[in-house]
C-alpha cells in the first residue's frame, strides 16, 4: 500500500514539474533545450511534444533581422564545433 502511495506521488510530482517547464515554455522563459534537460529527455523529444501541444520552437514575435542575427550565430557555432570535431581548431 505504502509502496502504491510513493508510486502515486511520484507520478504526481513528474506531472507537475512537466506542467511548469511547458507553462515556462509558452511564456518564453526557458528554451526548448532547457526544458528536454530538467525533464531528462532528448531535446528532439521535446520539440516533437512542443509540436503536439501547439508550442511553436521559435519565437514568432522575432522581427526579421533579428531571426537573420540568430542563424547567422547558429551557423557560426555549427562550423565552430564542425571545426572541433575535425580537429581544425
Amino acid at each position: 500500500m505504502n509502496s502504491d502511495l510513493n508510486s502515486v506521488q511520484a507520478e504526481a510530482l513528474k506531472k507537475a514539474k512537466e506542467a511548469e517547464v511547458i507553462a515556462l515554455l509558452r511564456a518564453g522563459e526557458i528554451s526548448s533545450g532547457r526544458a528536454a534537460n530538467v525533464l531528462g529527455i532528448s531535446r528532439l523529444e521535446m520539440i516533437e511534444r512542443m509540436g503536439k501541444l501547439g508550442i511553436p520552437l521559435f519565437d514568432d514575435s522575432l522581427e526579421l533581422e533579428e531571426l537573420q542575427q540568430e542563424v547567422e550565430q547558429a551557423s557560426a557555432l555549427l562550423e565552430r564545433a564542425n571545426a572541433e570535431i575535425l580537429g581544425e581548431f
